[in-house]
């Protein structure tokens, strides 16, 4: 709101009626007539067209109705007759920065700081302008000056920039403190509030943040970033429908706002909405076409709905955008490799290293890297950093080191370390040890290699997968004593679910209750291969043989799976350890599969005995079930 004192009217201020015209004019803009007060301005400037004070205060009045290129053209004007005002100079600054001009309002900030050192309010928007513009250290050195010199209302401000400039130097903790300090010299600053809950979400911390976003919306209704922060606090807290609706309220009141609808298209992703999903994260790219996250979630979406040329495509040109995002390359790199470019896919698929929600998984032990040199007499630890399955499929490339003249050291999962450690040196030549993932002390080792770089390393390609009818084997005593407490006639081993902390076991994996119709085929034997939690639900199918009690580890697996004729499975780790074993492997499929499963193929090219069941849309099991059903018959009638 201007002022209400004056400046000295040097032209045409003698001219009768001009003074009252202004103060009339002053009076109208206070108290919100802005129509009036602009008439009141033009009538001033019509008698003396250089009337600072009618410029300046015309200026102010058209910035605040959002036209700022007639505001940046009056205090220009304004500034040239004023240049000793510094309001008047502060005024045309912000009008540059509005009218989409960074580079000269920064130029005219930073002049009039040079000018006016203790202006508080043209450094805290300086050292904002500099933020946006990517000089993020530049911009926390004007804010910590604006912090010294401000006073008052800007004590505020201040404190709230200098928290946005160390969250943008990914200083969370610094700007969490900042945002604070904001928030105690003025405890009704909205935006204090939000950026308090921006930093804390930021630290992962989303409770707090929820409580700070909430605070920002008390305070502000109509601030859009304070529900968008709201919104964002309760996804961290996993309630989805919640931060949906947040997400929802957000585009309501700012439906430019591209990030509410780039994070409502990843929920909307989790829910398997992918249309919707895509059409949120459209809308988030035609909004801002440099949003680099839009245009790799979208890429994932396309990936899922197995539109992979596109796919990769939107994570090109978020790459374009941002040549190092780590989310884009993963994300290119997994559509590459489901629809089978191996070249390219392999090398992509390292950026899971640099990515941070995978950081857990990457310790880096001790000592060089292998990158593909000569192993002759070297030994080589190999660091299984995923899951179970990955591991069992990925220990065919441990032959391949030996081959290379190398002792191989594993460090895997525990509950693989009797059935790997156990493996004749007929299929797993030159394997000195097998090493709980983890362990306090590990046996000596030259150069080590995370296992799943492996296919990289040996620039592996779909015609020359490492794929023998089998290389693992069970134990063949414990084997025979399982085989021995089994009917007759065909047996089939069934596993409906994996590790419920997979991010991606909701839909790879199926309810108990959706194998009914498979378990009424008739002339068959069925076995529960489920371990865990989910185990239970065997006793909910007459009928199905449960072993879960007395299954300890994979070498138990192993040996219940090799006195059976057949595994059907979803994909887990019980499919990979039949597969391995080469036993007949039927695997039923989400939608929307892992990279290794390809697109559209019922054969895989990694296991020679694996049949691929895949469901026609998110979610479908009963098709799935059905088709399964459907060839288990024929496959009993001899067809």
């Amino acid at each position: 709101m201007p002022s209400d004192c004056l400046a000295s009217a040097e032209a045409g201020a003698a001219e009768p009626g001009i003074v009252a015209l202004l103060s009339a004019g002053l009076a109208h803009h206070q108290a919100g007539r802005l129509a009036a007060a602009e008439a009141a301005y033009r009538l001033v400037l019509a008698r003396a067209p250089g009337q600072p004070n009618a410029l300046y205060l015309c200026g102010v009045l058209r910035l605040a109705k959002g036209q700022a290129e007639e505001a940046e053209r009056l205090l220009r004007l304004a500034a040239k007759v004023r240049p000793d005002d510094a309001e008047t100079s502060f005024a045309h600054a912000n009008a540059l920065y509005r009218s989409g001009r960074p580079g000269a309002a920064i130029e005219r900030y930073r002049a009039l700081v040079a000018r006016w050192p203790g202006h508080a309010g043209a450094r805290i928007n300086l050292s904002n302008a500099l933020r946006e513009a990517g000089e993020a250290e530049a911009a926390l050195a004007e804010a910590e000056a604006a912090v010294k010199v401000a006073t008052g209302a800007n004590r505020a401000a201040a404190e709230a920039t200098r928290g946005a400039a160390l969250l943008s130097l990914e200083r969370t903790e610094e700007a969490i403190a900042a945002y604070r300090e904001a928030i105690a010299a003025e405890p009704g600053h909205a935006a204090a509030h939000a950026g308090l809950a921006a930093s804390l979400l930021r630290a992962g911390r989303p409770a707090e943040a929820l409580a700070a976003a909430e605070s920002a919306a008390l305070l502000a209704p109509e601030l859009a970033e304070a529900e968008f922060l709201r919104a964002m606090a309760l996804a961290g807290l996993r309630a989805g429908p919640a931060a949906m609706a947040g997400l929802e309220r957000t585009i309501a009141l700012d439906p430019g706002h591209a990030k509410a609808h780039l994070n409502l298209g990843n929920l909307l992703a989790e829910e398997d909405r992918l249309e919707e999903a895509e059409a949120s994260c459209r809308r988030a790219i035609a909004l801002d076409p440099g949003l680099v996250e839009a245009h790799a979630s979208l890429g994932y979406l396309l990936t899922a709905e197995g539109r992979l040329e596109e796919a990769i495509a939107a994570c090109e040109a978020a790459l374009t955008i941002a040549p190092e995002f780590v989310q884009a390359h993963w994300n290119q790199g997994i559509a590459l490799l489901l629809a089978g470019d191996y070249a390219e896919g392999w090398a992509k698929y390292e950026a899971r290293k640099g990515y941070e929600r995978f950081a857990r998984l990457y310790p880096d032990p001790e000592g060089p890297v292998w990158q593909g040199e000569a192993l002759d007499g070297r030994s080589i630890l190999v660091h299984a950093e995923q899951g179970l399955g990955d591991t069992i499929q990925f220990a065919r490339y441990l032959p391949l080191l030996a081959a290379l003249g190398a002792k191989v050291v594993l460090a895997c999962d525990a509950a693989l370390v009797p059935l790997l450690s156990a493996q004749p040196a007929s299929l797993m030549p030159g394997l000195a040890a097998v090493v709980a993932r983890g362990a306090a002390t590990l046996p000596p080792y030259d150069c080590w290699v995370n296992q799943m770089s492996l296919p990289h390393r040996f620039a592996t390609r779909l015609e020359t997968i490492p794929a023998p009818a089998s290389y693992l084997a069970a134990d063949a005593g414990r084997a025979q004593r399982f085989a021995e407490r089994l009917p007759g006639g065909t047996r089939i081993g069934l596993a409906w679910a994996g590790n419920p902390r997979h991010s991606n076991d909701r839909r790879r994996s199926m309810p108990g209750a959706a194998l009914t119709q498979l378990l009424q085929t008739g002339g068959v034997s069925f076995v529960s291969l489920q371990v865990g939690a989910r185990a239970k639900e065997a006793a909910g199918h007459p009928g199905l043989i449960d072993f879960s009690h007395e299954i300890r580890d994979f070498s138990d697996t192993a040996a219940l799976i090799a006195a059976l004729d057949r595994v059907i499975a979803v994909d887990t780790s019980v499919a990979h350890c039949a597969a391995a074993l080469g036993k007949e492997t039927w695997i039923m499929l989400a939608h929307a599969p892992d990279w290794r499963w390809l697109i559209g193929r019922q054969d895989s090219p990694w296991y020679p005995s694996v049949r691929l069941f895949r469901q026609p849309k998110p979610g479908a099991w009963d098709r799935v079930v059905a088709e399964v059903a459907g060839a288990l018959r024929e496959k009993e009638a001899g067809g």
